[in-house]
């Protein structure tokens, strides 16, 4: 039985910077939920076609990794403070 794909990978930005690099089954739900925390952004982009969990989880990782290497060693804003 095939997968399912039901996980984007988005990204939430302040201007041009990247604030936070998530996933989710329902990423307009979700961007209203951090919103409604505080979080301060001025929009928020799906970066992925459908993908399954693990798929989604490894491209979150490799996203947050290629920030990491960018940024030296910092996480986007509003991600724990996960180091891969």
């Amino acid at each position: 039985m095939a997968k399912l794909r039901d996980t984007w990978l988005y990204e939430l930005k302040d201007s041009n910077r990247i604030v936070y690099l998530g996933i989710s089954n329902d990423p307009d739900d979700r961007v209203i939920q951090h919103r409604n925390a505080g979080k301060r952004f001025t929009h928020a982009n799906v970066k992925s076609v459908a993908l399954t969990r693990e798929s989604a989880e490894r491209r979150e990782k490799e996203e947050i990794q290629r920030y990491q290497r960018q940024h030296g060693g910092r996480s986007p804003k509003y991600n724990r403070a996960k180091t891969y």
